[in-house]
């Protein structure tokens, strides 16, 4: 499982990173919101751990910004007021939870797993792009009635890429998606976006995965 811990306190960040990376998370940490921001853009999370008051940006502003671009992962905010008009700024602007500082770490660590087991529960519908679906359940890639079956790994990288259209996904992004960590062999890396390529062109649909020298791959319609 893959979380995004977003809080300027480096020392909170890290004790919580710790304790995150103990309990089996992967956990990469943003310090303001623009980094924030950059991270959710380009990452693929399996929940977000938001702080409220952040430079550059704040959490809300933050929190606007992905819903915006239909990024529907899980998160917590993170803030140390307790007002009720706080919290509600932040549940109504699409946070799925809210946590006061300071909190107890079995609480923190409670919650997750709740949003996570929850987000995971609406995985059942298929994820669709421009006439593109890909099926959750049975690993599937399908295109006006024609289907192609993914195996466990392709599919991590067709889901990264598909639940952010149009959205750089970073190569360490993806090379934890077929390793479990960020630094693998990014040479597998291409023979898998190859590989997806071809499932592609197989299925004769308009949609290609694009390279973006330096940056990593993005899901995107072709008009050749």
């Amino acid at each position: 499982m893959r979380l995004l811990l977003c809080d300027d306190e480096k020392m909170l960040s890290h004790v919580l990173s710790v304790l995150l990376k103990k309990n089996n998370y992967s956990v990469d940490c943003a310090y303001d919101g623009e980094e924030a921001l950059d991270y959710i853009l380009t990452g693929a999370y399996d929940a977000i751990i938001l702080d409220v008051m952040m430079p550059k940006r704040d959490g809300f502003s933050v929190l606007k910004e992905i819903r915006s671009h239909n990024i529907n992962t899980p998160v917590i905010m993170l803030t140390a007021k307790s007002q009720l008009d706080d919290k509600l700024e932040g549940l109504d602007n699409g946070a799925d939870d809210y946590l006061t500082k300071p909190f107890a770490s079995a609480e923190l660590l409670a919650r997750l797993r709740a949003l996570i087991r929850r987000g995971q529960d609406k995985e059942t519908a298929n994820y669709n792009f421009e006439g593109l679906s890909l099926n959750p359940l049975t690993f599937r890639l399908s295109y006006n009635g024609s289907e192609e079956a993914l195996s466990s790994k392709k599919y991590q990288i067709m889901e990264a890429l598909i639940l952010h259209p149009h959205n750089i996904i970073s190569q360490d992004t993806l090379l934890e998606k077929v390793y479990g960590f960020d630094d693998g062999d990014i040479t597998t890396l291409w023979v898998y976006i190859s590989y997806l390529r071809k499932k592609l062109k197989a299925l004769n649909s308009n949609i290609t995965i694009k390279s973006v020298r330096n940056a990593g791959y993005t899901l995107g319609v072709c008009h050749d």
